[in-house]
């Protein structure tokens, strides 16, 4: 389902952010994603197509929306976005051109360039819309450019993508093939075929891995990943993300349920010295 336009579909975009990449960053979240990380915390970048973003657990319960309306907008889901006396109905999703949004982007060339920071492009999986990441890409020149991804994508998008790239973060989910397909959806020989050439091309890199109690925490998994990546030399540092105990929270405004059965107690402490035992820079954000 990727676009084979210089289109594409973004569900955000986040200024000056701090944690995407080396300064302060714009973040544009491109939306849909291959995987189904069951930990996922933006469920409304799942999704290749617009959706409806309801904040249920505020509603009156009134009717109003569900009547029948006139706006172009809405008939798609047999909904009206306007109605809703608290405006809690929004549209997730926004068609973009490439060209409009790398002139928006270059708006804020002078204050990145002269702080350090640059653009991140994220998602969902932004490389599964590969064209339009491209264009993006390259209509950003001079910025600095980085991406957030799962690495789940062929590899020869992934090295297209890696000319035109400043940084990465990758994420590392899990190092065993079947635990990796149970509680994402798809296997991971793919991602570490793209870790591989993602260390052969030099560009810097991070490898970030969400840690979810009881799952992917574990002593022998972490170390696994350490020695992975040991001998990368383009490698700045392992980032260590801890659970977001509200991973959750968005999942019934659009419409889906959070599926994740794990024991939130079941988190282990995280020893770095694992990774420093090989020679890899760890840190926890």
């Amino acid at each position: 389902m990727w676009c084979n336009m210089a289109r594409g579909l973004l569900f955000d975009i986040k200024e000056l952010s701090i944690h995407d990449g080396p300064g302060p960053r714009i973040t544009v979240f491109l939306k849909g994603c291959p995987l189904r990380c069951q930990w996922c915390h933006n469920p409304e970048g799942l999704a290749f197509e617009q959706e409806l973003m309801v904040k249920t657990a505020q509603c009156l319960h009134c009717g109003l929306c569900k009547k029948p309306c006139d706006h172009a907008e809405c008939q798609p889901f047999q909904r009206c976005l306007h109605a809703c006396p608290k405006g809690l109905i929004s549209l997730c999703g926004e068609e973009v051109d490439a060209e409009q949004l790398a002139k928006q982007l270059l708006g804020y060339r002078d204050f990145l360039m002269d702080n350090g920071g640059g653009i991140t492009f994220s998602g969902g999986e932004p490389l599964a819309q590969p064209e339009f990441l491209l264009a993006l890409l390259q209509k950003t020149k001079p910025l600095h450019r980085a991406i957030q991804t799962s690495g789940y994508v062929e590899s020869p998008i992934f090295e297209a993508a890696l000319e035109h790239i400043d940084y990465v973060m990758l994420d590392i989910k899990h190092t065993d093939n079947v635990i990796h397909k149970q509680y994402t959806g798809v296997d991971n020989a793919l991602i570490l075929k793209n870790l591989e050439l993602l260390k052969k091309s030099g560009k810097p890199f991070v490898i970030r891995i969400p840690l979810i109690p009881g799952i992917n925490d574990a002593v022998e998994n972490l170390e696994n990943t350490a020695i992975l990546i040991k001998d990368a030399k383009a490698l700045v540092r392992v980032e260590l993300l801890p659970y977001n105990p509200f991973a959750g929270s968005k999942y019934p405004m659009v419409g889906k349920k959070f599926a994740l059965k794990f024991d939130e107690q079941e988190s282990r402490p995280i020893d770095l010295s694992l990774f420093k035992k090989h020679g890899v820079e760890a840190v926890i954000l």
